[in-house]
């Protein structure tokens, strides 16, 4: 199951860009290049490349309020930004990590599956995600690797296989925050590398493209967010497709540290011509605990909802952040 890889479609490929060109039709870009200046004439940077056009509207009507307050005192009030993380849901964060941050993600999950007479247990691990922010707030780098070990037995008959996966090479851009109704929203531009092992490797370059969207729907208590994602895929015969994921995710703030979420997520192929490939549903949840405000540990499970799907997996990870 590669969850790590995403959807793409072919035919009417164009739905999924179409709907982020509409949404973006209603931003702006931030003026003021590299950011605007506070009272002391220093440079902020912008936490993302546009801004909703009505937000950018009321930011103009308060214009002469701000320039008669002391600029320090609003940055000394500000607090920094919760921890979010891209695991353990399958939904990643529609934020970025922030200019000069780091943060590392991994985690292990185990996978089972029985098809009439055959099954087919599996490890994933370390699902290592490594997100680098660089240069500007809505700027940030990412690269991930995974190992993995399948064993697939049948009456008369084992198949085992173990060993790295494709690399992943991602680079997030933080589009706008949530201006009421309108959602915070990111995107992904993805790709992952042959360098796998034999037997895990798509063995050519899968890029894609994830538009992830957020809100603080009650603030501090429940969240909305959701991804459409593309990616070029490839069945058993190497024949070249594309695939369409999406996902819906409710989180829930159960304390200051403790928080939970329950999600869907599918997988909808098109072009595929290998009999063994069709639409994948899953239906998941977990929790998470902060023990610091830079350290987050978490525990998940899930259930295939479709014939096609993976029966069970259930996993573990942290995130912590530099």
């Amino acid at each position: 199951m590669q969850w790590s890889h995403g959807a793409v479609m072919k035919g009417p490929s164009w739905i999924p860009i179409a709907v982020i060109l509409l949404l973006v039709s209603g931003c702006a870009p931030i003026r003021g290049g590299h950011g605007e200046c506070d009272a002391d004439g220093a440079s902020k940077s912008n936490k993302t490349l546009l801004v909703w056009t009505s937000a950018e509207k009321s930011e103009n009507g308060k214009k002469s309020d701000e320039n008669g307050a002391n600029g320090d005192s609003d940055r000394e009030g500000e607090k920094e930004e919760p921890l979010a993380s891209d695991r353990p849901d399958f939904t990643e964060a529609s934020s970025t990590v922030g200019k000069g941050r780091i943060q590392l993600e991994a985690g292990y999950t185990f996978i089972r599956d029985r098809s009439g007479s055959v099954t087919t247990t599996s490890h994933s691990y370390p699902e290592a995600l490594l997100r680098i922010g660089a240069l500007a707030d809505w700027l940030e780098f990412r690269i991930g690797q995974n190992f993995g070990h399948t064993r697939t037995g049948a009456p008369h008959a084992v198949f085992s296989a173990a060993g790295a996966e494709d690399l992943y090479l991602g680079v997030k851009l933080g589009l706008t925050e949530q201006e009421r109704v309108l959602p915070e929203m990111a995107l992904i531009l993805q790709t992952s590398v042959p360098t796998g092992h034999r037997e895990f490797t798509a063995g050519k370059l899968q890029p894609g493209l994830n538009w992830l969207y957020g809100w603080d729907v009650i603030p501090d208590h429940l969240t909305l967010g959701g991804s459409t994602q593309g990616n070029r895929a490839y069945d058993a015969l190497g024949h070249g497709y594309m695939e369409l994921a999406q996902s819906l995710t409710v989180g829930y703030v159960l304390t200051e540290r403790l928080g939970a979420y329950t999600e869907w997520f599918a997988f909808f192929p098109c072009g595929a011509i290998a009999p063994a490939v069709g639409a994948l549903h899953y239906l998941d949840g977990g929790f998470t605990y902060k023990f610091t405000p830079n350290l987050q540990f978490d525990i998940r499970a899930g259930i295939g909802l479709s014939r096609l799907a993976d029966d069970f997996f259930a996993g573990s990870g942290f995130a912590v952040r530099y």
